[in-house]
């Protein structure tokens, strides 16, 4: 599946806000629809992060139409630097097509070559059964299941074979 994956710029805020006003799309990620103010913080809160490192950040994803069909991380865990952290949200029209799979196996390859020693955390909805399906799939393990931050919440990590 060919996708790419880029840095947002400002002129991508209405794709963006767009994806995160569509109820079935945010039902696992924060569970309501984000007003435009919402979506504007937290788009404004993206770029930022996206200047302060090179090959961390959030990014549009395109399909080989160049469509934007969604959006995904890599960071550092806030609460373990030492580790990385990858969300994505697929737009509705682009599920059960190989988008997630091809998305994940892009950041998973992008955390290992920029930080080959880290492992590589991911933060689903218990609910979510395509997601924890698709993490297993490619090798992450559930090692949380409870609430944090107010909210339930299940973690699955990757290892790195390489770390200590």
């Amino acid at each position: 599946m060919d996708i790419t994956l880029v840095k947002y710029i400002d002129a991508d805020f209405d794709s963006f806000k767009r994806m995160v006003s569509d109820e079935e799309t945010m039902r696992f990620i924060t569970g309501i629809v984000w007003t435009e103010d919402d979506a504007r913080i937290q788009f404004d809160a993206m770029l930022q992060m996206n200047t302060q490192q090179e090959k961390l950040g959030f990014f549009k994803v395109v399909n080989q139409k160049n469509e934007f069909i969604g959006n995904c991380s890599l960071e550092y865990y806030k609460y373990d630097a030492a580790i990385l952290e990858i969300g994505y949200v697929l737009k509705r029209e682009f599920w059960r097509m190989g988008y997630g799979t091809a998305i994940l196996q892009q950041l998973v390859y992008k955390a290992n070559n920029s930080y080959p020693n880290m492992d590589v955390i991911a933060i689903i909805d218990p609910e979510n059964e395509a997601s924890r399906k698709l993490l297993c799939k490619n090798g992450f393990e559930s090692y949380f299941r409870g609430m944090e931050d107010g909210k339930f919440s299940e973690k699955f990590i990757l290892k790195n074979p390489h770390a200590d």
